[in-house]
């Protein structure tokens, strides 16, 4: 396939997913079938819904798991809308959803994507390439006050007011077309003493910013967490792995929310992170956190709770 995918926590994801053994679960984020290959070959009877908005993560993923037949099942859309997805496909209920929010290697290696920051492109950023708005849009029409909330907002950028400064003069002798032209304009937006302290690139955390804008990638997490919800039937499991601090706080915030209105429990307890091994194996895990709701009815006695540790 020419592209490496390491499924990050995947072990961690399986044991969040006691599941019956002719369980149906909604892979929400299938990539190139990382996740949705570990669960049909984690159990004989399990059928799987791959839901990708990116039509060339599709054909990798389907053609990767065709030997499944029709134990797996490929739906073109955005995970925000999985429940329509799945009416349209005749399921109404499913015993689990998956969501794994980051970027794939295919996206993030292939600079025609414009994702990555170290590789030259256009600069594009659009998960769905059929969408209307790019990051070069964004990045030429949006005022230095938009960036920079953009910037802030989404990248928790220091810098945000000095580098949206810079991209809009730059861009008003010559538009910000490519993925290396906007790192130059990073690189001078940010003080010579900030990055030489940097530990990491210079332009991750705007980059991440406008990958965010581009996608509605919060929105979409919001709306996706309560489709979720809504399609699971009763003792379903959703499990969601979040990249940044931003992700995470929503997912936590909206887990103990469903908790103290009794809609069930964390389980696991506490987010997860991957261990040293798995991070000296794939330092993209780094990040990552991993947390789960157990969808179930509670007595009165146990509604509020938000781990399964209290006997109901």
């Amino acid at each position: 396939m020419g592209f490496e995918h390491v499924p990050v926590l995947l072990d961690r994801v399986l044991a969040a997913l006691p599941l019956k053994d002719d369980a149906l679960v909604v892979d929400g984020t299938l990539g190139l079938g990382g996740y949705s290959e570990a669960f049909l070959k984690n159990n004989p009877a399990w059928r799987v819904i791959g839901i990708d908005r990116d039509a060339k993560a599709r054909e990798i993923a389907t053609e990767r798991l065709k030997d499944f037949g029709g134990r797996f099942t490929p739906l073109a859309g955005d995970y925000r809308t999985m429940k329509t997805l799945c009416a349209q496909s005749g399921i109404e209920k499913t015993d689990a959803v998956v969501l794994d929010l980051g970027v794939s290697n295919m996206q993030l290696t292939d600079g025609e994507r414009g994702f990555s920051f170290r590789e030259d492109g256009p600069l594009d950023m659009r998960m769905n390439q059929s969408a209307e708005t790019s990051a070069a849009e964004l990045v030429n029409t949006l005022s230095r006050e938009e960036l920079t909330e953009i910037f802030r907002k989404y990248g928790e950028e220091r810098f945000a007011w000095s580098v949206a400064g810079e991209i809009v003069r730059s861009r008003e002798k010559t538009p910000v077309r490519t993925t290396f032209q906007l790192v130059e304009l990073i690189r001078r937006g940010i003080p010579a003493p900030a990055m030489r302290k940097m530990n990491g690139h210079p332009a991750r955390k705007v980059f991440q910013a406008l990958r965010i804008a581009v996608n509605d990638e919060l929105g979409a997490l919001e709306q996706g967490m309560k489709e979720a919800f809504e399609l699971l039937g009763e003792d379903g499991r959703l499990v969601i792995v979040t990249y940044h601090s931003l992700e995470d706080k929503l997912v936590k915030y909206q887990f103990r929310e469903w908790c103290e209105e009794g809609l069930g429990i964390l389980e696991p307890r506490k987010a997860e992170v991957p261990g040293e091994e798995e991070i000296e194996r794939n330092p993209k895990s780094r990040s990552a956190r991993l947390r789960g709701f157990h969808k179930k009815d509670l007595p009165d006695s146990a509604k509020g709770r938000m781990g399964p540790w209290r006997k109901v």
